[in-house]
């Protein structure tokens, strides 16, 4: 009778449907019902019994419904016992309204999915701490906690205070909805990123203020709504892949801003450097036309590029990413003023040439640096997307068959052009030692 009939609170659920299997005649009629509070963890109800007197009936937690009823002695020994079984336990009182007696015990079975404790594990293998947070006694939290995996200090005591070291626990038991919001702050007060997890309507706060909301599959609408990831299906897989997907992400954009950091180095100095060489611009404002639109396929493509996520939490260092960039780029820059240098004092190219020689030179450098930066280990570490290999053989084949027959350009000899390709290979190699060893030097994952 103290449990809602219908609604999505599951342990009324289970309650009525247990009811349910066992009728009764002549039962009694429900006049008044108040759905369970979390902040005073009880739910009431009155009712008028067969023979017309009212009585009182209140289901809740155990130290609650101890404080107001009449309790049997051994009743806290069986709860211990229940408790330390891994049951939720909720005690019932029903009596005249200032009279109650503990009426029985109901343990609850929640156990943890078969593959959380895995999931708990690999999660820890990406250096993602799993906090467990319940609103279950002491001794039942420790035991589910411990079949995943969790251990470390427990936290027992509500409200939260305000100073809490949140980070030194692994395991908050007995808590109010209200210490979840409080518990996220706290977390995130002391530097760490928190990603919340939760299904009902009373951890919505929780999952607003979290960096990363995640409502399961079964949550309320409310939670939905105030997630920023919904997963669809049942279980915590999704949080796994959340995590390595972002990673991913991540690395895309890391090789993004490392490559503008080298091209931005490259084009100027480059362009300057070729002036002082020649006394002249070496490129046209239609190569330069050219060389983007050929550089957009390989852009597009590196979307699709197969990336390995980081091992661990990602960071971004901008300071260090700056210097690794700078100084790769001076790397690059080294090597294109080479070429264009050989081709001006050593074969004596006039300036068309040069021009021509200049944009292939910038196409093949490209393509290495792409390489060469799409990887925090050696390049050769993993293999490139299908894409992004077809759009290289694309960009090489088009500039390559252009600058050989004098499209667009003035046409340079087949041997050249392929001395620049091998070139170029060389200067991968080069290039992604320079990058490993400052990679290691300034702790970039």
């Amino acid at each position: 009778m103290a449990s809602s009939d219908g609604g999505q609170d599951p342990v009324d659920a289970a309650i009525r449907k247990a009811a349910a299997s066992q009728p009764i005649a002549d039962g009694p009629q429900l006049i008044a019902f108040t759905p369970f509070d979390p902040a005073v963890k009880l739910a009431e109800a009155t009712i008028k019994q067969a023979n017309g007197a009212l009585a009182r009936v209140v289901k809740g937690a155990f130290a609650v419904v101890q404080g107001m009823a009449q309790t049997p002695a051994d009743a806290a020994g069986m709860v211990d016992a229940l408790q330390a079984k891994g049951f939720r336990v909720l005690a019932v009182a029903s009596g005249a309204p200032e009279e109650l007696h503990v009426a029985g015990l109901i343990a609850l079975s929640d156990p943890p999915r078969a593959d959380s404790a895995a999931l708990v594990a690999e999660l820890a293998g990406l250096g993602v701490r799993t906090v467990m947070v319940t609103g279950d006694a002491q001794a039942t939290a420790e035991v589910v906690a411990g079949a995943i995996g969790i251990t470390g200090k427990v936290w027992a005591t509500t409200p939260l205070p305000q100073d809490l070291r949140a980070g030194d626990y692994s395991i908050f038991a007995s808590v109010l909805p209200e210490d979840k919001f409080r518990l996220v702050k706290a977390l995130q007060k002391s530097g760490h990123i928190v990603g919340m997890c939760g299904d009902g309507a009373n951890d919505a706060p929780a999952l607003r203020q979290a960096q990363m909301g995640i409502a399961v599959a079964t949550a309320t609408d409310v939670a939905k709504s105030a997630a920023g990831i919904v997963l669809t299906e049942p279980g915590l897989g999704g949080i796994v892949a959340s995590v390595r997907e972002g990673r991913a992400t991540f690395q895309r954009v890391l090789t993004y801003t490392l490559r503008s950091i080298i091209h931005k180095v490259v084009q100027v100095l480059f362009l300057a450097s070729g002036l002082i060489m020649t006394g002249e611009a070496i490129l046209t404002p239609l190569l330069m036309v050219l060389m983007m639109v050929v550089g957009d396929f390989l852009a597009m493509s590196s979307s699709t590029d197969n990336v390995q996520p980081s091992p661990q939490p990602s960071v971004w260092k901008i300071g260090h990413l700056t210097v690794a960039g700078i100084i790769m780029g001076l790397v690059d820059l080294l090597f294109c003023a080479s070429c264009l240098a050989t081709g001006k004092f050593i074969l004596g190219l006039d300036i068309m040439a040069l021009r021509t020689l200049t944009v292939v030179t910038l196409v093949v450098s490209g393509q290495a640096v792409f390489y060469v930066a799409r990887e925090r280990r050696h390049f050769w570490s993993s293999v490139p997307g299908r894409w992004l290999l077809l759009s290289s053989a694309f960009d090489l084949g088009i500039i390559g068959l252009l600058a050989a027959n004098g499209v667009l350009m003035t046409a340079l000899p087949v041997t050249i052009l392929i001395s620049l390709f091998a070139a170029a290979i060389v200067f991968a190699f080069v290039l992604d030692g320079v990058k490993v060893a400052l990679f290691h030097r300034l702790a970039i994952a």
